[in-house]
């Protein structure tokens, strides 16, 4: 039979998965960072499927220089084919306030009893005194509630990805992932999503709004991040209790 220690400790090596063990392993020195490589070898990377237009035959057209369907006459040097670098800029500038103030009250009362019923109400118990009040129910509701979210979020990354597909209709499915080591943090900048040939400006960039699918992620892990990170037990508990 398994003791109750063997059992906790059994339980935290499930809830917390391999996340333990890279940070034990990185104990007296700095995280290492990730190498560099394809991101489609990635296990959780996914091909991506989207709403396609019906295909249309392109007709030949003799002594034409343009060919129907062609973006561009000239080729230029902006991401077109997998494997094509493109930059990404990311100017987010969020702000909401939301306050709620809710207020409920409510009183009810019930009475009912039997003072005369043809003369059955003699057949009571003897321990009923007053057969008119056989029952009397009162009840009280007083709820009140307030909430207020304030945000303001302000992020401006420029990063590199690289296109990973050629949808049928054109677009391009492309993935950027940037790391930065500052003493003991590593700091993780990730950009995915679809974006148009045509949105690709001059100088090879795209803005992050023109991004079909966009997932924009920024975040980090090191002694910085454990600290203001509340303990996994303690993220169950959050959970797992009622109150």
């Amino acid at each position: 039979m398994v003791r109750p220690p063997a059992a906790l400790l059994a339980l935290s090596l499930l809830i917390e998965g391999c996340g333990s063990l890279t940070r034990l392993s990185e104990l007296g020195r700095p995280p290492a960072m990730t190498p560099t490589e394809d991101p489609t070898r990635d296990p959780k990377w996914r091909p991506v499927s989207m709403p396609m237009p019906a295909a249309h035959a392109v007709p030949n057209e003799a002594n034409s220089l343009w060919r129907a369907g062609s973006r561009a006459f000239f080729k230029d040097q902006r991401a077109a084919t997998v494997g094509d670098i493109v930059t990404v800029t990311v100017n987010m500038n969020d702000t909401a306030n939301f306050q709620n103030v809710t207020g409920t009250t409510r009183t009810s009362g019930e009475t009912g009893g039997m003072a005369s019923f043809f003369g059955m109400e003699t057949l009571l118990p003897k321990d009923i005194a007053n057969p008119a009040k056989l029952l009397a129910v009162d009840s009280a509701n007083n709820n009140s509630g307030s909430g207020q979210i304030q945000r303001n979020e302000a992020v401006t990354l420029r990063l590199a990805g690289v296109v990973t597909q050629v949808l049928p209709n054109g677009n391009l499915v492309i993935a950027a992932r940037q790391e930065f080591r500052v003493d003991s943090e590593l700091r993780e900048l990730s950009v995915t999503g679809v974006i148009r040939p045509q949105d690709i400006a001059s100088d090879n960039t795209v803005p992050h709004d023109r991004m079909a699918e966009a997932r924009i992620s920024y975040g980090g892990r090191g002694q910085v991040t454990d600290v203001q990170t509340p303990r996994w037990g303690q993220q169950l508990m959050d959970i797992v209790l009622p109150w």
